[in-house]
Order: C-alpha cells, then sequence, then structure tokens
C-alpha cells in the first residue's frame, strides 16, 4: 500500500465513521445513559468489533459469507435480534435524571465493551461492505499483514475519534434533562433507533 493509496483510504475511513449507523446510535445511547467517561468504554467494544470484521476479509471468511446464502441469512438476524433486543434495553432504562441522581444504574465497563463488539462484529452487512472496500486498497503483490494492519488502525483511530465526538454530545445533553419524561423520551427515541436499525438489517439483501 503507498502513501497515496493509504491516504485516500484514511480519507476514506472517516466518512464511514461519520456515517450514521448502529455504532453511532450506540456510541450516543451509552453517553446518554452513563455519561462520557464510561459510556467511551461501548466505543472501544466498536473498534474490537471493527477489527474483528476485518480479521474475517483478511481470512477470506469473508468471501465465504458473501458467497453462501445461508451463512449470510444466519449472521443477518442474529445481528437483527441483537439490535431489537439493545433497542428493548434502551427503552427499559431509568427515567431518573443521570446528573441528579447518585442511584442511576452503571453497566459494567466490560458489558459496554461488549455491547459495543456485538453491534459492530456480529453484522453481515459491514462483512459484505468490508469486503467490498477494503480489497481496493490492498496491493497482493506486498506483504498483507502491514497492510491490513494499517487498514485495522486506520479505522480505529477514526471511529476513537468520531465515535467519542457522538457520546461527548449524548452526555452534554444529559445536563439539559432534568425531568423524568425528558430523559424517558430520549431512551425511547434511542430505543428505536436501535429496533428500526435491527429491523433494517433484518430486510438487508444483498445486491446480485
Amino acid at each position: 500500500m503507498t502513501l497515496a493509496t493509504w491516504i485516500t483510504f484514511f480519507l476514506a475511513c472517516w466518512a464511514i465513521s461519520l456515517s450514521p449507523g448502529p455504532g453511532a446510535i450506540a456510541a450516543m445511547g451509552a453517553g446518554l445513559n452513563q455519561g462520557f467517561r464510561r459510556g467511551y468504554f461501548v466505543v472501544f467494544g466498536i473498534v474490537l468489533g471493527i477489527w474483528t470484521q476485518v480479521v474475517i476479509v483478511a481470512a477470506g471468511l469473508g468471501a465465504l459469507i458473501a458467497a453462501s446464502n445461508k451463512a449470510f441469512t444466519v449472521l443477518k438476524f442474529l445481528g437483527a435480534a441483537y439490535l431489537v433486543w439493545i433497542g428493548l434495553q434502551q427503552w427499559r432504562a431509568s427515567d431518573k435524571p443521570l446528573v441528579a441522581s447518585t442511584d442511576t444504574p452503571r453497566l459494567p465497563r466490560r458489558q459496554l465493551v461488549m455491547r459495543g463488539w456485538g453491534i459492530s462484529a456480529v453484522n453481515p452487512k459491514g462483512t459484505v461492505f468490508m469486503l467490498a472496500v477494503v480489497p481496493n486498497f490492498i496491493d497482493p503483490t506486498h506483504p498483507l499483514l502491514a497492510q491490513y494492519l494499517a487498514v485495522a488502525l486506520s479505522l480505529a483511530f477514526t471511529d476513537l475519534v468520531v465515535m467519542a465526538g457522538y457520546v461527548a454530545l449524548a452526555a452534554r445533553v444529559l445536563r439539559a434533562l432534568d425531568e423524568p419524561h425528558h430523559v424517558r423520551i430520549m431512551n425511547r427515541s434511542f430505543g428505536s433507533l436501535f429496533i428500526v436499525a435491527g429491523t433494517l438489517l433484518a430486510t438487508f439483501r444483498r445486491s446480485t
């Protein structure tokens, strides 16, 4: 991968990270309910999920998922079910204002990381997208490990920065939420977005 190729890919990474999706919804939901310091742990999980996708593509499993209708369908519905489950959890989240309550439930950091990983990794749409985009920047005549490492680090850097913005935005909104019905509306809004994202994933069809 030449420097010019990497710069092009790096710019594409920013576009990918900034585009709305389940990761952005997860980041904002975590910021809303957990605050910035704790909520940011979901971003670490999202990055680990991205690295999982890169490994899948590098190992050639992405091609198998893309080619096998059965494997694609199973993974698709697993991902959709997970997003809907997260959405239902968000709907039932506490309506106590975080900044005004000392007993607002806090999710363990490990659980936040695993939530981010699940959202990012169990997504066949992401695998197909990664399979369609990443190989265009890989030079097969040069060592592949270093190139895939550059891809993984570039994707991780942009997501760590962009998702921090999403988490911080939602966490700052908390300061204005001083009534339970405000928090309830926000929780149900994010929960609905997760459910919609899961439904859209379930209806996603690969172009042939």
